[in-house]
């Protein structure tokens, strides 16, 4: 079905970018900051445009970030312990956040552009394609959210 979408480019951009976790590799956790320039803020899911920096580097506080805990087991630690910076060098990021119903759960504000935040997600295998990144953790005004399910 993935094919028939993405060999569709009539269809709605909404249409072709909902899909499931199976096409992002979750073997290797991405890290990006940045500033959002771009809000969608809308199911299926909400989306922004992340503005990278010149250069990226990984917060040296990021393995000691505590995580919340979600009702679908996330090994939280290991995700971090294993991010790493994308090896690509786009500097504009498309980030698939989480369904508004579940962003509501976790209380998150409705983000604005010029908002500098930071992200931990999937990217397509090989990081092939286009530069988009599943969010499992979003990192925004000193707080963090788990997305890929409800909090617990």
């Amino acid at each position: 079905m993935l094919a028939a979408l993405a060999a569709a480019p009539w269809l709605p951009t909404a249409v072709r970018a909902h899909h499931g976790w199976s096409s992002f590799d979750q073997d290797r956790p991405l890290y990006l900051e940045g500033r959002a320039i771009k809000v969608l803020w809308r199911n299926p899911h909400a989306e922004l445009e992340l503005e990278l920096p010149e250069r990226q580097a990984l917060p040296q506080d990021l393995q000691q970030r505590a995580l919340p805990k979600q009702t679908t087991t996330v090994d939280g630690a290991a995700l971090l312990a294993k991010a790493q910076l994308p090896t690509r060098r786009d500097r504009r990021w498309q980030v698939e956040l989480a369904p508004l119903t579940r962003l509501e759960a976790w209380q998150v504000q409705e983000i604005k552009p010029g908002t500098t935040l930071s992200v931990i997600g999937f990217a397509a295998p090989g990081e092939q394609g286009a530069a988009v990144l599943r969010a499992e953790y979003l990192f925004v005004d000193g707080k963090v959210y788990g997305l890929r399910s409800s909090p617990a």
